[in-house]
């Protein structure tokens, strides 16, 4: 039997899905495909709509090595197991002759751990373990999520949080989930037969394709211990995203709550003496970090440098007496141990790298206020050091060894893929030289034709945004759009405090177009009513601008307030455009500039979703038309009709909405 070619089995996995086929699918399929079968890299932007899924998955199947896909966000992840691979492997089953299997596989403290939920959890203030079910009063909400916990238990196949629905909050996930610190060991844990984690490696031993998600793959490069299965083909979806979640990893945290549940933790464990000079060190620090003005740390103040040097030794002979201490009155004590040597061992690793002072580190103090809801957090004061880039390690552990292929959406920034490459580690495209990566970029274009279904308006006549500043002619503006398009509008803003005085304002001022509010809601609820009534607006921030997927007629009319440039108090921001500067370079363009260009391709690329949507994308920021870097961040987005003419934009509007109104 002849080798089936590439387009045949595209062929066959877009009719399996109930797709079409598209040329860009088609482009990126074979350059995939080339990349995979000489070993280089490839960065390649496909356009919403192009059906890059398949495009990446129907080659790296062919190739028949294994394969690590990693994404982003869930959503994706779930596209990929629960739809996309299930119908694409068997529509080449035929074809190849063979099933391929495939695997999902997350971080530990993504499934639910047999030992804690059985065991109880090792409580802070007494010895032993408590039964978490029995202490949260039910009628809580903590209570009724523990309840729905246990009974969940009884039925997950995988133990998987995400395939618990609806959720629960994240201070109800911790009390029956550990961080890979925290586990004992298959071999040592009294569950570690039925474990849910370990039965996920298992599978993803077993798998052709592994669908995983960035931050385990930034710990798989980061930690040197590998987590995920040996490949030869790595394929990072929603790409440019991979920068800021492997930071996300690669930042460490010490906050006065973190230290002090350390000491309680260790304190039962150890002999007297460790447990007073821990908890003394944790005194110390905590009367620092109530005084420290928030900022970043270029120099580490000497007060605070006794403190965390206190806190360092102190955790390394609690570490060390912990190991040397038995105490079989102590129930469950592995469990309790292990999770206290966790603990004391985050504070010294982190307290130890911000003494180190490496030049590549920047670190920072920050106040928080409280947080409520799944992402619960107490307010408070915390001291983070991140790596000033990420560069130099993807360059040295992603492309290295394998071939790695890049995609998503918005990877050319400002007319090039030199932007991106740079922040992954990459050379400029051609550049030659031994252990530089080779790689090339390609753009296969988008099914849309933007220049016919959307407009992209600048507010030219706005006054410039002030920093925190009122601007009363931005809402004007804004008022007048919200009415032309008759409602159907995403708001995106640069900061929380913007979207809400916006909010407060326009509903005010017409109330006849409800107003959504991030954080009134959950995202997914506020996403489903935005999307049910085409009169309602949605305002939000930063999630807004990458994850609303709403087509058709509810969404016509997309709203930037302003440049959505860091501020310029952000820490690492300002420390890594000051290094570029440093080093010869514009901080302004390699940093603001691309950090600006990356969310406003996101944010734009909300407007059109299919190939009926029409629209138009407004920036309320006169910057846009008249600064220099104006045409960097224009040549970023999508190739829409332009305009500064607000009036026929406003008519635009009027009419997309008249002819909406009558397909209803």
């Amino acid at each position: 039997m002849t080798k089936p070619s590439l387009p045949e089995l595209l062929h066959a996995a877009v009719t399996a899905v109930g797709g079409t086929e598209r040329p860009g699918q088609v482009t990126m399929a074979q350059a995939v495909a080339d990349a995979i079968d000489d070993g280089s890299h490839l960065l390649v932007q496909a356009g919403t709509g192009t059906g890059k899924s398949l495009g990446y998955l129907v080659p790296a199947l062919a190739h028949g090595e294994p394969v690590v896909v990693a994404t982003a966000t869930l959503a994706l992840q779930r596209q990929l197991v629960e739809r996309d691979l299930p119908r694409t492997v068997e529509a080449l089953h035929p074809l190849l002759r063979r099933r391929p299997e495939f695997a999902m596989l997350k971080g530990r403290s993504n499934y639910l751990c047999l030992h804690r939920l059985h065991e109880g959890m090792p409580q802070d203030e007494e010895e032993g373990l408590f039964d978490q079910f029995e202490a949260a009063a039910p009628t809580s909400r903590l209570g009724q999520d523990l309840l729905r916990l246990r009974d969940w238990s009884d039925e997950t196949e995988t133990g998987d949080r995400d395939d618990l629905t609806p959720g629960v909050s994240d201070r109800a996930w911790a009390q029956i989930s550990v961080s890979s610190r925290e586990c004992l060991g298959a071999s040592k844990c009294a569950y570690g037969a039925e474990c849910f984690a370990e039965a996920a490696r298992e599978r993803a031993k077993l798998a052709e394709v592994v669908v995983t998600n960035h931050a385990l793959l930034a710990i798989d490069a980061i930690e040197g211990a590998p987590v995920l299965p040996q490949h030869e083909v790595l394929i990072v979806d929603e790409a440019h995203e991979l920068v800021s979640r492997v930071t996300g990893v690669a930042t460490g945290e010490l906050t006065p709550g973190q230290v002090n549940r350390a000491v309680r933790r260790a304190a039962k464990l150890v002999n007297e003496k460790a447990a007073d000079q821990l908890q003394t060190a944790a005194e110390g620090f905590e009367r620092l970090m109530e005084l420290a003005l928030p900022g970043r740390l270029e120099e580490i103040p000497e007060d605070l440098g006794y403190a965390l040097a206190a806190l360092r030794d102190a955790s390394r002979t609690v570490i060390s007496a912990i190991g040397g201490t038995r105490d079989k009155s102590v129930q469950d004590e592995d469990a309790v141990r292990k999770q206290a040597l966790a603990s004391v061992e985050s504070v010294h690793d982190v307290a130890e790298r911000i003494m180190q002072g490496s030049e590549w580190d920047v670190v920072w103090y920050e106040r928080h206020e409280p947080r409520g809801g799944s992402a619960y957090r107490p307010a408070g004061a915390s001291l983070r050091v991140a790596p000033m880039s990420v560069s130099g390690l993807l360059r040295e552990k992603l492309f290295t060894d394998r071939s790695v292929i890049l995609t998503s959406a918005t990877l050319k920034l400002g007319g090039d893929f030199n932007g991106v490459g740079a922040s992954l580690g990459l050379a400029p495209e051609g550049t030659e030289g031994e252990d530089v990566p080779q790689w090339k970029g390609v753009d296969v274009g988008s099914p849309f034709d933007y220049r016919k279904q959307g407009i992209l308006y600048v507010a030219k006549h706005l006054s410039r945004p002030a920093r925190d500043g009122d601007r009363a002619d931005m809402l004007d503006e804004l008022t007048e759009l919200i009415r032309a398009a008759g409602g159907r509008t995403l708001g995106l803003f640069s900061s929380m405090r913007g979207a809400q005085l916006a909010a407060e304002e326009l509903r005010t001022r017409i109330p006849e177009f409800p107003i959504l509010l991030q954080g009134e809601e959950t995202l997914g609820e506020l996403i489903k009513n935005f999307a049910a009534d085409p009169a309602t607006c949605l305002f939000g921030t930063l999630s807004l601008w990458q994850g609303v997927d709403v087509p058709g007629p509810s969404c016509q009319l997309v709203v930037m307030d302003k440049i959505p440039f860091p501020r310029p108090d952000d820490p690492l921001m300002s420390a890594r455009q000051k290094a570029v500067e440093e080093a010869g370079g514009n901080g302004f363009m390699a940093v603001a500039a691309t950090h600006a260009a990356l969310l406003m391709a996101q944010g734009a690329g909300r407007l059109v979703r299919a190939t009926g949507d029409r629209g138009v994308v407004a920036v309320l920021d006169p910057r846009l038309a008249t600064a220099r870097y104006g045409s960097y961040l224009k040549a970023s987005l999508p190739d829409f009709w332009y305009t500064v003419d607000g009036g026929q934009v406003r008519r635009s509007l009027t009419a997309i909405d008249a002819a909406a109104k009558q397909a209803e």
